[in-house]
């Protein structure tokens, strides 16, 4: 009876260290699995840091738009509207057509081309409704210049106005006053000018 009592309290012994020993091993293993950094979630991080330059470029791009300023340029024995394209940094048609303006109206920078728009010319203001694009200048516009100057100067006009929208139809105004006559000459001007009836009535 001693020898048996004696071998099942060996058994129990053993049993037992087992299991402290399995309780430990996996206490030390949930441990060290609390300490571990989660990689997944290191990379999501890395992953999005990476792709927010181009999502910053991508967003910049969408604010920009290329618009077009006309120019002369001596063709033969007449003129030829030159187009230059200008990157605007602007989604709004009227904002973007104000800083065409204002290029226009500071003078070209390429030798080859010309302007017959005085200097002094400002935009007053300028509107866009639908098709319709309203133009407000100053009263310089129409100083100087004969024929071929006035009729150059009004193709400049027309065609950056409708740079946006080819099909657009322009309204001229002076100071706020529809444009009837141009110039000394009295080039009469029919309202309102596109880019087809320009090349129609008022040939450079």
């Amino acid at each position: 009876m001693n020898e048996q009592t004696r071998n099942k309290n060996i058994s129990f012994g053993i049993i037992a260290g087992i299991s402290a020993t399995v309780v430990i091993a996996s206490g030390t293993l949930a441990w060290f699995m609390t300490q571990t950094p989660n990689t997944s979630t290191t990379n999501t991080t890395s992953s999005q840091t990476i792709k927010n330059p181009t999502q910053q470029l991508n967003s910049q791009a969408q604010q920009e738009q290329t618009a077009n300023i006309y120019w002369l340029r001596t063709k033969d024995q007449g003129l030829d509207l030159v187009s230059q394209p200008l990157k605007i940094a602007a989604t709004q048609p009227d904002k973007v057509l104000e800083k065409a303006f204002t290029t226009l109206f500071a003078g070209p920078t390429q030798g080859t081309d010309s302007t017959t728009i005085p200097p002094g010319t400002k935009l007053l203001g300028i509107i866009v409704k639908n098709n319709n694009i309203e133009v407000n200048l100053s009263e310089q516009f129409t100083s100087g210049g004969g024929s071929t100057s006035m009729i150059g100067r009004l193709g400049q006009i027309v065609y950056t106005a409708t740079t946006l929208n080819p099909q657009g139809e322009v309204y001229i105004q002076v100071n706020g006053k529809p444009l009837e006559v141009l110039g000394g000459e009295g080039v009469e001007i029919e309202q309102p000018l596109t880019r087809k009836k320009f090349n129609k009535n008022y040939p450079l």
